[in-house]
């Protein structure tokens, strides 16, 4: 018991006050974003909304998500990520207050993809942070730590939201989601400074980098399809899963919830000492990333056999295991393979493919649901992870020839 412990401790030792920093400025910014999961009822319950413009505007949702990447990328190889990450929370506290005044189906269209194009603009600027602040040996375990922080804030949020709602209605949602993006920048402002080092590219640079050089990179165009795989089935977890518990199991949502919060448990739980204990194996990057589609493609496959109600607990273990492999190794090789000066423009393609992969993932899944049930669509799904996993073992052969 005592060595599980201090294995449990040493993996949070030696990370940067910096990577602490940006965890608890983490954990305040996702327990606040209380409106993007209610999102959906909003729309329908106190807006009045069809089903197929509540569709649309989650359409407008992840064009400002993929915007604000690549925004947030150009940005920040020529500003510093500082500075993006500052401004952009600001104006999203800002924009969340806005949004809850917009009430037509075309002003909060706008709305929303404004909002998400700067809020999102926050994502590659982070990630380059979290390169800046941690050693390439604690990068893993930095954003994992993050990752930790984020999901304990979404275990919370949510729960605190569904409460507000009943009490106060949905408008008080708007404003603390606004208040804590200006409180957490606040507090980043005060307690992390910016890197000496961190001048923009222009002033340091006589010969700079080829500013197309993220585009020609084929191995990592080859890593953001097998995000976007990644992403294109993973997102299912938020969009068809809770309507098959419903649909199939007959579950309500209280125990829907219960669920879904064994995910998020298990990752605050293990996915520290896990990832601490990976990083001092030899293990090449790309072959977690395979194993994270492999466990992906498996927990699709298990919920085909509809029979027992334990298959959705065994799913969600597998899925959830994937996860804790999948982001923080995709993270790391976006890190690892981006050029000096060109971080930015590298951490945005990387997240725009799980950008596009919002937009798509819930518009086909539910298509083939409609269409064809279910049971067809995990199938689908697990195609998708077995494309991933093709994909992986060749970025695999190429990280091994150098290309």
């Amino acid at each position: 018991m005592k060595k599980l412990y201090a294995n449990y401790i040493e993996s949070f030792q030696g990370l940067s006050r910096e990577i602490w920093y940006l965890s608890l400025i983490s954990l305040i910014n996702r327990a606040g974003t209380m409106v993007i999961p209610f999102l959906s009822l909003y729309l329908k319950k106190d807006l009045d909304f069809s089903i197929s413009d509540v569709s649309w505007i989650f359409v407008f949702f992840g064009i400002g998500s993929v915007m604000g990447s690549w925004l947030g990328g150009k940005l920040t190889d020529i500003f510093g990520f500082y500075k993006v990450m500052t401004v952009s929370l600001f104006l999203t506290g800002i924009c969340f207050i806005i949004l809850q005044h917009l009430d037509s189906f075309w002003s909060f269209s706008i709305g929303i993809l404004l909002t998400m194009s700067i809020a999102d603009s926050f994502r590659p600027a982070i990630f380059v942070a979290i390169k800046a602040y941690s050693k390439p040996e604690n990068q893993t375990r930095s954003i994992g730590l993050i990752r930790l922080a984020i999901n304990a804030g979404m275990g919370v949020g949510p729960t605190v939201a569904g409460l507000i709602i009943v009490l106060y209605g949905y408008h008080l949602l708007f404003w603390i989601d606004g208040i804590t993006c200006i409180v957490a920048i606040l507090l980043f402002a005060n307690l992390v400074k910016a890197p000496k080092t961190e001048i923009p590219l222009e002033e340091t640079q006589v010969e700079r980098p080829d500013k197309n050089a993220v585009y020609k990179d084929m191995s990592f165009w080859i890593h953001s399809a097998i995000c976007f795989l990644f992403g294109m089935a993973f997102f299912q977890l938020f969009t068809t899963l809770p309507l098959y518990y419903d649909a199939v199991f007959k579950l309500n949502e209280f125990q829907i919830g219960i669920i879904l919060f064994l995910n998020v448990a298990i990752i605050v739980v293990f996915e520290m000492p896990f990832l601490n204990f990976l990083e001092k194996k030899s293990i090449p990057v790309t072959k977690y990333i395979l194993t994270s589609l492999l466990l992906l493609g498996i927990s699709f496959v298990i919920l085909y056999n509809n029979f027992w109600l334990g298959i959705l607990v065994i799913s969600i273990a597998f899925m959830t295991f994937s996860e804790m492999l999948g982001f923080p190794y995709t993270n790391k090789f976006a890190l690892k393979r981006a050029k000096k000066g060109l971080e930015g423009s590298y951490m945005a393609m990387y997240s725009i493919s799980f950008s596009l992969a919002h937009i798509f993932s819930p518009k086909i899944s539910l298509g083939i649901v409609d269409v064809y049930g279910y049971q067809v669509n995990w199938l689908v799904t697990a195609g998708f992870c077995a494309m991933g996993v093709l994909l992986s073992h060749w970025l695999f052969k190429r990280e091994q020839q150098n290309l």
